[in-house]
């Protein structure tokens, strides 16, 4: 299956000079995006979104696309996200952990409702891709046609309010997930469990559908009928030595009523009173004697469970599975919304006001992730000379940047990983 990834990165305008600092100079008026990007394996695919369509952002996408083309590197599309509204320096700052927090958060939640709608079409597991859809069209359509959903998350609220109503958004879908998934996990588990009953040897399998009421001596006050497992190998013996195991055993009672690969069930009847003497003695003989008593009404109520059970599975797979196509939907879109909220936020952080900023998605073609990576870092180098230098020395530390392992890049950078199942 296809690994996909995503690179989300954004430059100031590109073809901003090196000799302008990149510095945040004003907080309070509003601004535009970043640029992503993702790497992926096979037929890997990665993208970076595209702000603004002014003049020198047009110039610095036509510039992108032209580098990358003529190596092959990669196919571009653009990535508008809308007028946000800035806010403080401060509430930035706490916005950019808080997203980064979210972001982790929608993306596992995504990736178990794909692996659980997965799980629940186990019967049709190639069938699976085609359900995971964003608004209607496959994700990597969603992502390239990307709009921002204006009525959902109204962009005159402060980015404060976008991020918690998103943030509730996916609480809930995890919530309603947990509780759905409880229920049709319980009954699917009960049913399996009463299922794996019927298979395996003569010693383990229910008996349920293989004895029936005429093999026994019912309702007697003395005599009982027994069911002994016997080896292939030790049929003749059974039957020379059953009527003398113990005392008071009825003679010529036994009767074989099925069979497996590895043995036969006997049925033979007794006086109650020497049971536990038949058992021992069985048993040093090789003779396994069931603990199973012929009653019809608790045999009609397991084949009524086994039943019930199925049909309740049966009931529960068509709206459980369009819940989860539903908001599996829902979560990727707030996904990606988060993403453009990061993009955002970076780089208003990073490279100030006014908002003049070029966002772009990149589809990496296959193999060529690493030198597509190279000529980003040439190409950008001089927005951050000290971001460009620690690519040429990991080592590096950047004074008053604490990454916690995080890539950084002269521009803003973040990945899409939609390599959301694994199916062989």
């Amino acid at each position: 299956m296809t690994t996909w990834r995503m690179w989300l990165g954004c430059p100031p305008c590109a073809l901003r000079q090196p000799s302008a600092p990149c510095q945040i100079s004003q907080i309070g008026s509003e601004s535009s995006g970043p640029s992503s990007t993702h790497s992926f394996s096979h037929r890997t695919w990665g993208y970076t979104c595209l702000f603004r369509g002014d003049k020198a952002n047009l110039q610095a996408w036509e510039r992108i696309t032209t580098v990358t083309s003529k190596a092959n590197l990669s196919s571009n599309s653009k990535f508008v996200i809308p007028d946000l509204k800035v806010g403080t320096l401060d509430a930035l700052v706490g916005l950019s952990d808080e997203l980064g927090k979210l972001d982790s958060f929608a993306e596992s939640i995504i990736k178990k409702i794909a692996q659980y709608i997965g799980d629940v079409m186990e019967d049709s597991k190639d069938k699976v891709q085609e359900n995971l859809l964003a608004s209607g069209v496959d994700l990597i359509s969603y992502l390239t046609r990307f709009e921002w959903d204006m009525a959902k998350y109204p962009i005159k609220q402060p980015l404060k309010n976008i991020a918690e109503a998103l943030t509730k958004q996916i609480t809930q879908i995890e919530t309603d997930l947990k509780s759905r998934a409880e229920v049709y996990n319980n009954i699917k588990g009960n049913l399996q469990n009463l299922e794996k009953r019927t298979v395996g040897n003569l010693l383990t399998r229910t008996l349920a559908d293989i004895v029936h009421k005429d093999d026994f001596v019912l309702n007697s006050e003395y005599l009982i009928t027994l069911v002994v497992v016997v080896p292939k190998s030790n049929y003749a013996q059974w039957q020379k030595t059953y009527e003398s195991l113990s005392d008071m055993v009825v003679p010529r009672s036994t009767k074989l009523i099925a069979e497996d690969a590895e043995g036969g069930l006997f049925t033979v009847t007794l006086f109650r009173k020497v049971m536990d003497d038949f058992k021992a003695n069985a048993r040093e003989n090789r003779f396994i004697v069931r603990e199973f008593y012929f009653d019809e009404r608790e045999l009609k109520c397991e084949k009524e469970e086994v039943m019930k059970l199925a049909s309740d599975k049966k009931q529960q797979y068509g709206p459980l599975l369009r819940w989860l196509k539903v908001n599996f939907s829902e979560a990727f879109v707030a996904w990606i919304h988060i993403k453009a909220l990061r993009v955002f936020v970076e780089s208003v952080l990073r490279y100030g006001l006014p908002v003049n900023f070029q966002a772009m998605l990149l589809q990496p073609n296959k193999k060529s992730s690493k030198r597509l990576r190279d000529v980003l870092n040439a190409v950008f180098k001089h927005l951050d000379e000290v971001a460009a230098a620690s690519i040429m020395d990991p080592g590096m530390d950047i004074p008053g940047l604490q990454l916690s392992n995080q890539e950084y890049y002269p521009y803003v950078y973040f990945k899409i990983d939609l390599g959301l199942l694994e199916y062989s």
